[in-house]
């Protein structure tokens, strides 16, 4: 039984309007707060709300005041040496994507492969220190790049690039799947998806749009597809992990979540942690929750060992 979930407060709103014209002060501390309650009562409360406004407004809404600073799972050294490098995998509306590539240092054969999407700030160190970790787990792991280049030091600069990709869906999909086949073309005969907040709804994304060949996919807290019917035709197993507190992506839409992966007749297995918000196990920002995010790591290379070696 998942633990239950209330929503969020609203943001609570003066009465006493002032008879003065309005100082900064205080349209920074009462009339912008206003504004931001009557946007997120429209997302959680209007079912005729644009799904991408929604999202762009939760996510800000859950990374208020976040910076994206390295957590300490991003911190732990590779278990062996590996090898990495900045590779070109992507030609996307004609411009080269690069990616960080990252595998390990005594194993020059093919490996199981591994698509990491980034969160909402964008292939940062933290990102490229985390693909290096799953590296020394035995696999060839490709960082993969979805904001041209680009990385974010504010919610503000995440938000407008997070933006820009829900804007531009198909180029996000186009860069994707060349980066599917690269390791395909690099010889991994099995090749997995994971990713954080952003990142996990677009490890979704790509097991969508591989079906039938991506072998494992893992969701750390992204936006939930709760069709049945688009859930059907895939074919690997799945790892969704998240937050009981986790006001942007909640308990009742992974619930439902997982209602349609069992009514599809899907292997998943869905996790949910007491106590602990979004991005609780991002490589970077301020929400990072020890407990949880170890447990989470544990499951994920599990998962990755069971199924893609």
């Amino acid at each position: 039984m998942f633990p239950a979930y209330s929503n969020p407060a609203i943001l609570s709103v003066s009465s006493d309007l002032p008879t003065q014209p309005m100082k900064p002060r205080f349209i920074r501390r009462t009339i912008l707060p206003f504004c931001f309650a009557i946007a997120w009562c429209l997302v959680l409360f209007s079912s005729n709300f644009d799904s991408k406004g929604s999202t762009a407004l939760s996510m800000a809404y859950v990374h208020a005041d976040d910076r994206p600073i390295a957590t300490a799972i991003a911190q732990v050294p590779p278990a062996v040496p590996v090898r990495t490098e900045t590779v070109q995998y992507a030609t996307v509306n004609g411009k080269s994507v690069s990616g960080f590539l990252a595998r390990p240092e005594a194993v020059t054969g093919p490996l199981p492969g591994i698509i990491a999407i980034h969160e909402w700030w964008g292939l940062n160190d933290n990102i490229r220190a985390i693909a290096s970790r799953l590296a020394g787990e035995g696999y060839a792991v490709l960082a993969v790049d979805l904001y041209n280049g680009e990385s974010a030091e504010t919610p503000d600069g995440a938000r407008a690039l997070s933006s820009s990709v829900q804007d531009n869906p198909d180029s996000a999909r186009d860069n994707l799947r060349q980066a599917y086949a690269y390791l395909e073309g690099s010889g991994s005969l099995t090749v997995g998806t994971v990713g954080w907040c952003f990142g996990g709804a677009w490890s979704l994304q790509t097991a969508l749009m591989f079906p039938d060949r991506v072998d494992a996919t893992v969701i750390y807290y992204g936006r939930l597809v709760t069709d049945a019917d688009a859930l059907v035709p895939l074919q690997m197993p799945i790892l969704g992990l998240f937050g009981e507190l986790d006001q942007g992506i909640p308990p009742s839409t992974v619930r439902e979540f997982e209602a349609a992966l069992q009514a599809a007749g899907k292997d998943a297995q869905i996790v949910i942690y007491e106590n602990a918000g979004h991005a609780f196990a991002n490589p970077s920002g301020t929400r990072y929750q020890r407990e949880a995010a170890e447990d989470a790591w544990e499951r994920t290379t599990t998962f990755f060992a069971e199924h893609l070696k």
